[in-house]
């Protein structure tokens, strides 16, 4: 059974990277390469800082091993392949969706870089090859990317009218996933105990400061950057644990996804609550 919800989540990511590549022109894709600054502000935020957050919750807490790897698989998991379907009433902007394209498609290399440096200090060097990871995630990232161009391309009007109800029904599917595999293996969360538990929420809740503080003076940047350092990138995540032997790190990893969903739909409804119109992202510079 855990074999088996491992593979549909595997399945879930790669579907909703397709989906994003329907639902992406080019526009889109190129929109923070053509605004320097907010390119570096969502960089340093999600590459950088929430990483470094990671990394000295794990050297400052007495955490199992299991918990530690489960940390810095969350910490160098940039980005959020949800997104779209999280901030739906910003409406398509095109920040989200080149967000979330240029976080897809860094991860090929940023993470195999993050683990290659941070692997030694957390114990998986031998267990998780860089290479691994770079082919793991052309594969499951780029392809289904390339594959959403492409019928867009060949259908736009179509891909228009499935992507967005891919997406909905995608990540419904993920999170229902997820909740089994914590049910399956609830005793693996006893396991890691409260003090790993308090860490995620702390993490979460850093994340959402670091993206709300970097993502500029718009509302509604600000509020895409901090789901998208908080919520990370669950696909990453989830093909890098499934790659380590047995389910516990997989388990943890679902435990963050879990607890990031909760402590962002307060500060969203806070955010929906503060700028009821939504604005025009395409001002955000």
């Amino acid at each position: 059974m855990t074999a088996a919800l491992l593979l549909a989540l595997k399945v879930a990511v790669g579907l909703l990277i397709l989906a994003i590549g329907m639902d992406s022109r080019f526009t889109d894709i190129v929109y923070l390469w053509r605004r320097p600054g907010l390119l570096l502000r969502s960089l340093l935020a999600m590459y950088v800082l929430v990483p470094l957050v990671a990394v000295v919750l794990v050297m400052s807490l007495d955490l199992s091993p299991g918990a530690e790897i489960a940390l810095l698989i969350l910490a160098v998991s940039a980005g959020a392949p949800l997104l779209p379907r999280k901030l739906m009433f910003l409406g398509r902007e095109p920040y989200i969706v080149s967000l979330v394209v240029l976080s897809s498609l860094l991860a090929i290399v940023i993470v195999p870089a993050w683990l290659a440096l941070l692997g030694p200090m957390f114990g998986v060097q031998r267990v998780l090859e860089s290479t691994d990871v770079v082919l793991v995630l052309t594969k499951a990232f780029f392809l289904p990317l390339l594959a959403g161009k492409l019928f867009r391309w060949l259908f736009p009007q179509l891909a228009e009218r499935l992507a967005a109800r891919l997406l909905g029904v995608v990540g419904t599917l993920f999170m229902i996933c997820v909740l089994l595999l914590l049910a399956l293996k609830w005793t693996l969360l006893l396991e890691a105990g409260w003090p790993f538990m308090l860490t995620l929420i702390t993490m979460a809740l850093l994340a959402l400061g670091i993206g709300h503080a970097l993502g500029g003076p718009h509302p509604d940047g600000r509020t895409a950057l901090a789901v998208a350092c908080a919520t990370r990138h669950v696909g990453v995540a989830v093909l890098v644990a499934a790659a380590l032997p047995g389910p516990r790190t997989a388990v943890l990893v679902a435990a963050y996804i879990v607890t990031s969903a909760v402590i962002t739909i307060p500060y969203l409804s806070w955010q929906r609550r503060r700028n009821p119109v939504s604005r025009d992202l395409s001002s955000i510079s």
